[in-house]
């Protein structure tokens, strides 16, 4: 099968746990590391699926690259090349395909506990409060012709999808310890100054880090496995 492109925008936002997991199902992919200079993809067709990561710009900024983004999502939408979006990569989907971005309903650093929609279950399965990690300021609206997923008390729109195939989150259900680790090092300032109620500190996030991203990673196994359903083999 064709790689799956994997869009990275920085150095500290990289595939981490999705990486694992497409090595386990034999899945191939390409990282396109923006930030070292590497051109987007040309076509989305040339590529299995199509997935865009976090970051820590907006996908409201003037970046020269995010035209171009912004029109490989809609012609992976017309070819049928299922997208899957982390955080500002669901962000970016929600612009290109009719949505907005702006501020969140509150800052969310730290474990937040979620709620599945019945349209929601088909990509996170029965648990009905799942408890998945976030770091974000802004949140996406729904586009339309979208459904929304999962909503979650601090910000309202968590993941949606489009077209059945095509998967944005707000969370990040790819995190492994080591990424956690390394945003809590980088983001020292930023969580130094944030009052939102829906902020964790660092020490209350590390003390049960290993334990809490046992549950978060299965349920990255069950997002991504239904995913890659839609991969053209």
């Amino acid at each position: 099968m064709q790689p799956i492109a994997i869009i990275q925008h920085v150095a500290d936002d990289g595939p981490s746990y999705f990486a694992t997991w497409l090595e386990r199902a034999g899945l191939p992919y390409r990282v396109f590391r923006l930030y070292e200079g590497d051109a987007l993809p040309k076509r989305a067709a040339d590529h299995a699926g199509l997935c865009i990561l976090g970051g820590p710009m907006s996908a409201n900024d003037a970046l020269p690259y995010f035209p171009q983004l912004f029109g490989l999502v809609r012609e992976a939408v017309a070819a049928e090349v299922p997208l899957l979006g982390h955080c500002l990569g669901g962000q970016i989907m929600a612009r290109a395909l009719g949505g907005t971005v702006q501020a969140s309903e509150q800052v969310e650093i730290g474990w937040s506990e979620l709620t599945v929609e019945p349209a929601g279950v088909r990509w996170l399965g029965e648990v009905q409060r799942p408890r998945l990690f976030q770091w974000h300021g802004e949140s996406f609206s729904i586009p339309p012709g979208a459904t929304r997923l999962v909503t979650g008390d601090h910000c309202a729109n968590q993941a949606f999808e489009y077209g059945g195939r095509h998967l944005a989150m707000q969370f990040h259900c790819e995190v492994d310890e080591a990424k956690v680790r390394r945003w809590l090092v980088i983001g020292e300032q930023e969580l130094a100054s944030c009052a939102s109620p829906a902020v964790q500190q660092a020490e209350a996030i590390l003390p049960d880090l290993a334990e809490r991203l046992v549950p978060s990673q299965r349920l990255a196994d069950r997002i991504y496995g239904e995913w890659a359903k839609g991969l053209a083999r």
